[in-house]
């Protein structure tokens, strides 16, 4: 899958470990493969996020795993249970992988087409106060 990249993820993903350069970089397409016009940029210093009339996710390594936060109120059905924490947050739930654990695709991708669409509607916020 071709998309455009933003040199500051690249730098952000080269700098991990083997292991969490390959969840990143997996995610990181999954995002893009969500919708065409999935933009990558960075924001809070360093993190990479994913956008798309709002944000969609965000990228963050932690020593022993890697976090995608899902911009969504909690708004998204997670009928596979991929959501780790952050089941109750008003802003974001997160998941987590670790090394060797599989990235469940499927789900992953439908809960990011989700998003995109509740962006394309006014945002999860408008939504879900009814404005």
């Amino acid at each position: 899958m071709r998309y455009a990249v933003d040199p500051r993820v690249d730098d952000y993903i080269d700098a991990l470990p083997d292991w969490q350069q390959a969840i990143c970089r997996e995610l990181r397409d999954l995002a893009h493969a969500a919708d065409a016009e999935v933009v990558e940029t960075i924001k809070r210093t360093d993190r990479p996020y994913f956008v798309l009339q709002g944000n969609i996710c965000a990228l963050q390594a932690a020593k022993d795993h890697v976090n995608l936060f899902l911009y969504d109120g909690a708004m998204v059905p997670d009928p596979e249970h991929i959501i780790t924490a952050g089941h109750d947050n008003a802003t974001a739930r997160s998941v987590a992988l670790r090394q060797g654990e599989a990235v469940n695709a499927a789900a992953l991708t439908d809960m990011l087409k989700r998003i995109i669409a509740n962006n394309r509607a006014g945002g999860w916020r408008k939504m879900k106060n009814g404005r």
